[in-house]
């Protein structure tokens, strides 16, 4: 752990130096990346300069208890202030994820059920969107498509923090293990006899990605245009306004039809292609890596059925962590950081065990 945090401390000091030389301001994408890179070390040199320190006071101490009494009393919580330094030091070398960083585009998708299946992928819109007001971050609505009842069939969401937030409080980082099938048990509205359904709406979670960082050749693109179209199928307006890209190489299709115009449209498009093919990136780079590795990256699986909304017993479980709570109704409305904590501690509780065992396994 020593070598490795005085690797970081010594990296961050040559950004410094980086940063206040003038001729490296000539480039902003270079004092982009520079300035990313080193307020991302910044919480983990401080963390070691605070061992350090605590380090240095118990070794104090212990040279001193053997002549005064008062130093001997003072040395348990000394120690007590190095172990939680350490402690904190050590969650902070844990290898991160590279996009803990970055805005997300959240995708919610009806699914098995019906109409009650599109309007439960409204309650979970309306939870994120509460939550992330909850956390001062952004949102916007990219595209959507409502269902007959005032659900959506689908829709997305660009979810933006403001100014730059502290690692790990990014909206990825907090909002990447909500991907996978959600599973909602209730009596729908559409039930005449009171009984109780189960149905499953669909979130995929991307980070955004920048357009200097997914290059995109334009003949690889698809584009066709079509009339936007609203609940049941009508017609909502009478111009080709509508945009659908398909991206050739990978098969990836994205449409987009709630701007008024063909440009903004395919502006919007765009981004979420950007994001699905930086995801396939990372995904196929998690593929080809070692188990050891992919383990920690990303722990949990998001393609799993992840979680259950229980009305009856306003109860909501998550399957991977074994979070259960009994406040169904205050999740739903926003309050949902118990529950993402639980996924972010097991996806620590990993890497810190992948980190123990060595890249041998031993």
């Amino acid at each position: 752990m020593l070598e490795s945090a005085a690797a970081l401390v010594q990296e961050h000091a040559d950004l410094e130096r980086q940063l206040a030389d003038p001729s490296v301001h000539t480039d902003q994408d270079l004092v982009r990346k520079l300035n990313k890179r080193y307020a991302a070390l910044a919480p983990t040199v401080a963390a070691y300069h605070a061992w350090h320190a605590a380090r240095d006071d118990v070794a104090a101490a212990r040279e001193l208890a053997a002549e005064d009494e008062a130093f001997r009393a003072e040395l348990p919580s000394l120690e007590e202030v190095e172990r939680a330094a350490e402690d904190k030091l050590r969650r902070l070398l844990i290898p991160r994820d590279p996009d803990d960083d970055r805005d997300v585009i959240l995708e919610v998708k009806a699914g098995e059920g019906g109409e009650e299946s599109a309007l439960f992928a409204g309650d979970l819109v309306r939870m994120y969107l509460r939550y992330a007001e909850r956390r001062g971050w952004k949102t916007e609505v990219i595209d959507a498509t409502e269902s007959d009842l005032g659900g959506y069939k689908d829709i997305r969401v660009a979810v933006k923090a403001k100014g730059t937030p502290e690692p790990g409080d990014a909206p990825w980082a907090r909002l990447k293990y909500e991907g996978g099938v959600h599973r909602v048990q209730r009596v729908p509205v559409t039930e005449s006899q009171g009984r109780i359904h189960t149905s499953a709406a669909g979130v995929l979670v991307m980070p955004e990605a920048d357009e200097v960082e997914v290059t995109i050749d334009p003949n690889d693109l698809k584009i066709d245009v079509y009339r936007s179209s609203g609940p049941g199928g009508q017609s909502v307006n009478t111009t080709d306004s509508a945009v659908r890209i398909t991206h050739l190489p990978t098969g990836v299709v994205v449409s987009c039809q709630n701007e008024k115009s063909q440009l903004q449209n395919k502006e919007s498009a765009m981004r979420v292609l950007r994001a699905r093919l930086h995801q396939l990136a990372q995904d196929a780079a998690d593929e080809a890596a070692s188990a050891a590795r992919r383990s920690q990256i990303r722990t949990v699986d998001r393609s799993e059925r992840i979680r259950t909304y229980n009305f009856p017993e306003n109860r909501i479980s998550d399957h991977r962590t074994g979070y259960k709570a009994y406040n169904l109704d205050s999740v739903l409305d926003g309050d949902l950081d118990p529950m993402v904590q639980s996924a972010v501690d097991a996806d620590e509780a990993a890497r810190m065990a992948a980190v123990a065992e060595g890249p041998a396994g031993t």
